[in-house]
């Protein structure tokens, strides 16, 4: 096989200097849920929400503000808290985190509702990818999330932060305290700052900055599927604080545009859009009479129809393409990149199921259009003597709340598996032998989205221990493997 290039795409946005005049949104219709955005010299990183999956809180470059690539993660293997676990929860671990550089560092906070907020610095350095120190839990709190600091002229250190509802029981509100200058421990504890009660219900991810002597505090409220963007602002970080709605669905059908980024003249927000997650939209921002006008003077621009394109991977190289994350925390003994031979070998891992497995291989799926999932796979499971106490399975896999996997034979041989997925996201399951003939294998199955995120596709390979036997007497102490030659979406 012929060597390639890990993402093809047939058809990219042009690539421009400083700011598009006219940008085509989405710029990202995939899911990258609470978006925050810093530029650092020439070039813009974007991190966001990345919850249980691993690589965790990844970091997206761009140096337009439209284009972006992934080049790091902060947390590379595993969710803090949970590394005595194959998996964080569903739904748990990396909530809307905010991103910015000080004093010759990146730095990322985010709150986990479970166990608070967490600060996560680079080393000393101008550009990312980097090396990042270990997590800090800089306020320990059940239900505090969605942190974002600021850095005064004087050089205090400000957090602002939410409260999950769900834990806390308690929302709709916004609290500030003080960190310590090197914004790694908390000096002067949370005082409520916002009480959003009952005009603005769920204000949530705010975003601290400063301009012209006014303290701004971008905040979302009303909810994910139908709420606003609202702007505070005061001359103390404590308040008071006067409000303004900046940015609403009105009459455009870009619902709950919210909870974003303000980067010079741009301003970043996710908008949902149910199974496929939470794409991000760039709308432009120019300020007056001390307040920002977002998009078409509070509107969000209109979203265009979707780019067709391949994305493929062939896997010819030591390591996988930053564009895949694991269900759970990644472990040497799921896989084997072998470039040598052009293919991935994912070993079967223990799993009371495919839906809980942490070991599932996955992409994100494009938004708003059908599109085709595609691969060639060979499954070979461990050679079954008499006394074998444990099934293996491997194949493709639609992910969310609910999901379906789709296993292919366990002969040693190479197949070809596609997953059909309309614009509504019914899927449809094939398999050939050849590639030409194909044949239907499993039922259909309507995707749904993940606990806060979108549903996901790509690959699995999973064993079930039959009966529990001691540490030194198991009947499963080795793995089946299932290669995988290539893996591509088709976006129609």
């Amino acid at each position: 096989m012929k060597k390639s290039l890990r993402l093809l795409v047939l058809f990219l946005l042009p690539f421009m200097s400083g700011y598009a005049k006219e940008v085509i949104n989405p710029i990202l219709p995939y899911d990258y849920s609470d978006p925050d955005v810093i530029r650092v010299g020439k070039d813009y990183y974007m991190t966001y929400s990345t919850f249980a999956c691993t690589p965790g809180l990844q970091i997206l470059r761009s140096r337009n503000g439209v284009d972006w690539q992934i080049v790091d993660a902060a947390l590379p293997d595993t969710v803090p808290g949970y590394g005595h676990l194959d998996a964080c929860p569903a739904g748990c671990g990396v909530w809307a985190p905010a991103i910015r550089y000080h004093n010759g560092r990146f730095y990322i906070y985010y709150g986990d509702p479970d166990f608070g907020i967490f600060c996560i610095r680079s080393e000393k350095t101008r550009s990312i990818p980097c090396v990042w120190e270990s997590a800090v839990l800089v306020k320990k709190g059940k239900g505090l999330i969605d942190p974002c600091p600021l850095w005064d002229e004087d050089g205090r250190c400000y957090l602002v932060h939410a409260f999950a509802g769900s834990r806390a029981g308690f929302k709709s509100a916004l609290a500030v305290c003080e960190l310590a200058a090197d914004g790694l421990s908390t000096i002067r504890e949370s005082r409520l700052v916002f009480d959003g009660h009952p005009d603005h219900p769920t204000c949530e991810g705010p975003k601290f900055h400063k301009r012209n002597g006014y303290y701004y505090i971008f905040t979302p409220a009303g909810g994910v599927k139908t709420g606003w963007q609202l702007c505070l602002r005061s001359h103390s970080p404590y308040g008071p604080y006067e409000q303004k709605i900046v940015l609403s669905q009105g009459s455009t059908d870009v619902n709950g545009p919210h909870q974003g980024a303000w980067v010079d003249d741009k301003f970043y927000h996710f908008q949902d859009v149910g199974t496929a997650g939470r794409i991000v939209h760039l709308q432009s921002l120019r300020w007056q009479d001390g307040w920002p006008v977002i998009g078409n003077n509070g509107e969000p621009s209109v979203a265009s129809a979707p780019i067709a394109a391949i994305i493929k991977d062939e896997f010819d190289s030591i390591e996988l393409s930053p564009y895949w994350q694991w269900s759970g925390n990644r472990k040497a003994q799921y896989y084997y990149c072998n470039p040598q031979a052009n293919y991935l070998r994912l070993f079967t891992y223990p799993a009371t199921n495919v839906q809980d497995a942490s070991n599932l291989l996955l992409r994100k799926i494009p938004a708003n259009t059908a599109f085709v999932v595609a691969a060639r796979l060979c499954f070979t499971p461990r050679p079954q003597g008499k006394k074998a106490k444990y099934a293996e399975q491997a194949g493709l896999v639609v992910h969310g709340r609910q999901s379906c996997a789709m296993p292919i034979p366990g002969d040693g041989q190479w197949w070809y598996a596609k997953i059909e997925v309309s614009k509504t996201h019914l899927c449809r399951f094939y398999l050939s032998k050849d590639g030409k003939e194909w044949v239907e294998h499993c039922e259909p199955f309507q995707a749904v989205a993940g606990t806060w995120i979108g549903a996901k596709v790509g690959m699995y390979a999973v064993r079930e221990c039959l009966e529990s036997t001691s540490p030194y007497k198991r009947t499963d102490n080795d793995a089946g493997y299932l290669d995988v030659d290539w893996f591509q979406i088709e976006i129609k």
